[in-house]
């Protein structure tokens, strides 16, 4: 038979609200579609409802931008609340120039405005959206509430869309993850002819999220959630940050 990798997108998750339990959304939502949770998949989340239900939805008008903060915004042509936000999520600012400010977070992802989003908040006022504080925690959570409700061993991706350095176009990325292998090293396997691979890591968590991606959409689709099923050698003990290059081994910084 040949390889087969199935995608199911759950339909029917409503908005998420702060303290709302996901595992039990994502459960149900299954269930209402005939769906249930299977040893070997993977659950792709997306950040924004990890997000709301952690309570990382942030009201602007409640933010008081300092000196550094303002002048950032200057320099970049942005909203200086919400430099003051990417500011205290930044571990390093990278690069500021107009329409455009990329830091490396405390756990070392480079992001544009530290992945602080204001699409799709569904808040009253003029809110923003932050990533979990640590997003491979919130995976874990999620991954020990899943199989809790479930009874599978399933792995957790959390998936937001990234934009890349080299590329245009944003792609889906794995920004935590739990119960899911990484970063594949291939280094020493051989090739079709024999010869051992040199330097072949595979980034297996983004190329699984980018997958699910296809079906999440980037506007207005509502399919927050994603089973991956036939993927489940990719399951294992791993972590999305082990997919951020070492500042050592980064080229440009």
């Amino acid at each position: 038979m040949a390889a087969r990798v199935e995608l199911v997108a759950l339909p029917g998750i409503p908005s998420v609200r702060r303290g709302e339990d996901v595992a039990a959304l994502i459960v149900d939502a299954a269930a209402a579609c005939g769906e249930a949770l299977r040893d070997g998949d993977i659950v792709v989340i997306a950040q924004k409802i990890v997000s709301k239900a952690e309570g990382r939805m942030v009201d602007l008008a409640a933010v008081e931008p300092s000196s550094e903060a303002r002048d950032l915004a200057a320099r970049c042509d942005k909203d200086p609340r919400q430099m003051e936000l990417v500011l205290s999520e930044a571990g390093e600012v990278i690069r500021a120039k107009r329409g455009v400010v990329i830091v490396a977070l405390r756990n070392g992802m480079v992001l544009a405005n530290a992945g602080i989003d204001r699409s799709n908040v569904d808040a009253e006022g003029d809110s923003v959206l932050l990533l979990p504080v640590d997003p491979d925690a919130s995976a874990a959570r999620l991954r020990q509430a899943l199989t809790a409700r479930s009874g599978a061993r399933v792995g957790v991706i959390i998936a937001d869309s990234i934009g890349r350095a080299w590329r245009m176009g944003t792609i889906g990325t794995a920004i935590g993850a739990a119960g899911v292998r990484c970063l594949t090293d291939l280094r020493g396997a051989p090739d079709r002819n024999g010869r051992p691979l040199q330097t072949t890591d595979v980034g297996t968590a983004d190329e699984l999220a980018a997958a699910a991606s296809l079906l999440m959409g980037q506007a207005a689709e509502s399919t927050p959630v994603v089973l991956i099923r036939g993927a489940g050698a990719s399951l294992g003990e791993g972590r999305a940050v082990d997919l951020v290059r070492p500042l050592a081994m980064d080229l440009f910084r």
